[in-house]
């Protein structure tokens, strides 16, 4: 049951490290301030360093990955790890960062009018806070770890805010077919395990002429059509094993498993959760 918060809207902005989400938030930060939305960015990546967007809260006021690894000998991966269950920890810092943000907007909106402003009025969609969560690339965080889901359900249950999230992928990956298919894969994976209304974004889609051209037309890949048409593609001890041998191939394991977790989403999750992978 949500609680009566603030409320508000926002995105989750996850992918692989190097995928684009940082810049991916400065760009919408700018495009929503330039719609006049009431939008705030939340930096949840302890080994960010460089921000290019001013943030209402950022992580590494409170932990960050470098100290992680100098003071309790951790890698990189097992550092990142820690910072995300010290946050969960500690996640009233983070819930009362965000809410300390909205009523400073709220004020501060409030001394501009002597009367009430239909910007202010909770029930206006269009004026209500609307967050953008730069999240950390280490994919293991969102798709096997408890945390990062944990801190997403604490931020809707106890603000009332409904987020969405944003999967970024490099479009590189498209011209590989088995990057390609291991993307999908990390894809669903994300969107069944934060269980949240997922969209599948294909970033520096700029750069894809100067990588080379692609097999099929971009409707293929963002439409994520059917796997059996890269089995030729895959490089031969692969494509081998796909068509013969004992084993099962790689085609029919990838439908299989996209059609036990597709059963498992339609039977567990509400309607208004359901999406297809790059669709």
């Amino acid at each position: 049951m949500a609680s009566a918060g603030p409320g508000g809207f926002g995105q989750v902005v996850l992918g692989p490290p190097g995928s684009g989400k940082t810049t991916y938030c400065t760009g919408m930060l700018q495009f929503l301030t330039g719609m006049q939305r009431r939008v705030r960015v939340v930096n949840l990546d302890p080994a960010n360093d460089y921000l290019p967007y001013e943030c209402c809260a950022d992580i590494s006021e409170l932990i960050t990955l470098r100290d992680v690894m100098e003071n309790l000998n951790l890698g990189p991966n097992g550092g990142m790890v820690y910072c995300l269950e010290f946050l969960e920890k500690n996640i009233d810092w983070l819930i009362n960062k965000l809410t300390d943000s909205i009523n400073e907007k709220e004020k501060s909106a409030a001394k501009k009018t002597k009367t009430n402003s239909p910007d202010l009025d909770p029930q206006n969609n269009k004026n209500a806070p609307y967050f953008l969560f730069d999240l950390p690339g280490q994919v293991e965080l969102f798709t096997h770890h408890e945390s990062l889901r944990n801190i997403v359900d604490a931020i809707q249950k106890r603000l009332d805010i409904r987020l969405s999230a944003v999967h970024l992928v490099d479009s590189y990956h498209c011209s590989d077919p088995s990057k390609f298919i291991s993307i999908l894969f990390l894809s669903l994976s994300t969107m069944l395990r934060l269980e949240l209304p997922h969209v599948n974004v294909l970033s520096k889609i700029d750069l894809m002429e100067s990588r080379g051209s692609l097999q099929f037309n971009l409707d293929f890949y963002t439409e994520a059509m059917d796997l059996e048409y890269l089995i030729p593609l895959l490089p031969s001890s692969i494509a081998l094993q796909a068509h013969e041998g004992p084993t099962a191939s790689v085609e029919d394991t990838a439908k299989e498993s996209v059609k036990a977790a597709s059963a498992e989403t339609t039977e567990t999750e509400p309607s208004h959760r359901r999406s297809d992978p790059f669709h």
